[in-house]
């Protein structure tokens, strides 16, 4: 409740609140800069504040930063591990440091390399690793010690598509049934999206957004929006027609759909039969849900943030 934390040269967490409930997923999202990292950095106790509290695990970071960091994994940008050590010696020296005993520690390694897809790997140096092996190795490490709360800076980064889908749906099984509360902080808003039951947005130290993504985009964008694909051959009196439906309360075209935004679910099936009445030979009409990405971007041009600042921050090519 109202951290606040300044550097010399400038705030970089301004007096941010919030309560996430314990299990929960949470997408802590913003540019470059914005204070996320040091967001975490004051939760985990390693960063005093200048003001304000918290309570993380029921536990103040400030006072009971080495208790509330036995019960908490992180993942940084930077993988951190020890070149000079294969990926079993890596978990070790961590199984030894959070005082995990042997006979329990072997086997959770064990299993966290068969996991990770990293298992033949597992008597080899680290200085010869591909970057997604680097990043699979750091991810086994952050829950080697089967932490209540996991701070995630990236995880996918570095990963193929089979690797990023095993990470969260392994982010979903460890909040869903394990109730480990889980704060990521990503670029990729597509993989957050399918995760995350909470978003937070923040820019310039200040926490912008907070909340439900579902709850945010019902708030926004009222309505049920259902996408109907023409193709690019389709006639303007096609496109009339399918924007003169009577539900219809705003509409937008591309060249190849429109998006229909109409007054609730139930709406649907009549704008179906609406199409084949009117003889619109239409590809797919299909529910269009509001992601993190959507939430995102409208967040940031509220802040006035031009869209090719937006983009380049995701890290990809404007």
């Amino acid at each position: 409740e109202g951290l606040t934390r300044a550097f010399p040269s400038g705030v970089a967490v301004d007096n941010v609140s919030f309560e996430l409930p314990e299990g929960s997923v949470l997408a802590l999202l913003g540019q470059n800069g914005a204070g996320k990292t040091t967001t975490i950095r004051l939760l985990n106790g390693v960063l005093a504040q200048d003001s304000g509290n918290a309570t993380v695990l029921g536990l103040d970071p400030q006072t009971d930063g080495l208790l509330l960091r036995q019960q908490t994994g992180v993942l940084t940008e930077n993988a951190g591990l020890d070149d000079r050590l294969t990926a079993r010696e890596n978990l070790q020296v961590v199984a030894a440091m959070r005082k995990i005993p042997a006979a329990v520690a072997a086997p959770r390694i064990d299993d966290l390399l068969e996991r990770f897809d990293i298992v033949r790997l597992r008597d080899q140096r680290c200085q010869g690793f591909s970057t997604g092996q680097r990043r699979r190795l750091a991810l086994a490490r952050a829950m080697l010690s089967k932490p209540r709360l996991l701070y995630l800076d990236e995880p996918t980064s570095g990963l193929d598509p089979s690797g990023t889908k095993a990470v969260m749906h392994l982010i979903e099984t460890l909040a869903r049934d394990q109730g480990c509360t889980v704060v990521l902080c990503t670029h990729f808003l597509g993989d957050a999206g399918s995760s995350a039951d909470w978003m937070a947005v923040m820019h310039f130290g200040r926490l912008e957004l907070f909340g439900r993504p579902e709850a945010i985009a019902a708030q926004w964008w009222p309505g049920y929006t259902m996408r109907v694909d023409l193709g690019r051959s389709a006639t303007a009196e096609e496109v009339a027609v399918v924007q003169n439906f009577r539900a219809t309360t705003s509409a937008a075209t591309d060249p190849v759909g429109i998006e229909v935004v109409l007054e609730d679910r139930a709406a649907a099936p009549h704008l179906l039969r609406y199409l084949v009445d009117n003889n619109i030979a239409a590809f797919g009409a299909n529910h269009l849900p509001r992601g993190l990405e959507e939430i995102y971007f409208a967040t940031q041009r509220g802040l006035g943030i031009p869209d090719s600042r937006l983009v380049a921050d995701l890290g990809e090519a404007p």
